[in-house]
């Protein structure tokens, strides 16, 4: 099912590919044992971006990171599907069967947030426990005839993705980065990061051409597990927008805010994120 690799992340936690029913493989890493809890990252971002919370929660849980397909570091080779959530969401679908983890405590920050959600209402045998981290996507507030982004963050993305298709790499993730978290975050970002979103920049393009599905009063009120939605007091609208709307929504929902944080609450804050997360899966 699987292969080793003698890369690792961190201590303890090596690479791996996984295999999964269509063909692809998934690259992820792996640390702890116990009730597994798997982690879904969102835009510009792969399995690097939960350094901060598989170390800590590996103590107490199985903590799992993929990268979704077409995102760093997957070769070409194991790239058999078209970009897009929905198959984001069916490979992850697959990840959890192929690696025997169901039902897992599901994790999923911005886009990844979207992913999850979607898993959720779609395999909820797969899923014991849900967490939305500033969830991207649109959202459908009752009387609203169609859900779509700003037109103004539209006309944004649609000038970051020439800029990078041009070859303008990172001039236009920090215009993205900051639109999505704060002005001047780009710069404040650790070296880490922004080497990270490099390395995922020929994603964004793919991205903006596949529009998130919204978020409703009726997908939520289908989300069958108990869920723990976390969005950062800084925020941009648009996330605490979301989380305000699926707290109502989701029969079984808790919110928890992190205090002085944006977009990145689980890396600009790990403790307070972990802590939150912990005691969500725990009681």
């Amino acid at each position: 099912m699987n292969m080793r690799t003698d890369h690792s992340l961190l201590a303890e936690a090596q690479l791996s590919f996984a295999n999964v029913a269509s063909g692809i493989c998934i690259p992820y890493v792996e640390r702890g044992a116990g009730e597994p809890v798997v982690f879904v990252h969102g835009s510009l971002c792969d399995y690097r971006y939960w350094d901060a919370q598989i170390a800590p929660l590996s103590a107490h849980f199985r903590c799992i990171a993929p990268s979704l397909s077409h995102y760093w570091p997957a070769a070409e080779a194991c790239i058999q599907n078209d970009f897009g959530w929905q198959a984001h969401v069916a490979e992850l679908a697959e990840f959890i069967v192929a690696m025997d983890l169901a039902p897992v405590h599901l994790v999923g920050h911005s886009r990844g947030g979207c992913v999850a959600f979607q898993l959720a209402l779609e395999y909820p045998r797969l899923v014991k426990t849900l967490t939305l981290a500033d969830p991207g996507g649109p959202l459908q507030l009752d009387g609203m005839r169609e859900a779509s982004l700003p037109s103004a963050m539209n006309a944004l993305r649609a000038k970051v993705a020439g800029m990078i298709e041009d070859g303008v790499v990172e001039p236009g993730l920090e215009l993205f980065v900051d639109s999505v978290s704060a002005p001047g975050a780009w710069k404040k970002s650790t070296d880490a990061f922004r080497m990270m979103a490099i390395d995922n920049a020929s994603t964004l393009p793919k991205q903006f051409l596949d529009p998130l599905p919204a978020y409703s009063r009726d997908t939520a009120a289908q989300v069958a597990c108990r869920t723990l939605l976390i969005d950062g007091q800084k925020s941009p609208r648009m996330f605490r927008n979301n989380v305000d709307s699926l707290e109502g929504w989701i029969y079984q929902a808790h919110r928890e805010t992190i205090a002085g944080a944006s977009h990145g609450m689980n890396v600009a804050n790990p403790g307070a994120f972990n802590r939150m997360l912990r005691t969500f899966i725990e009681h």
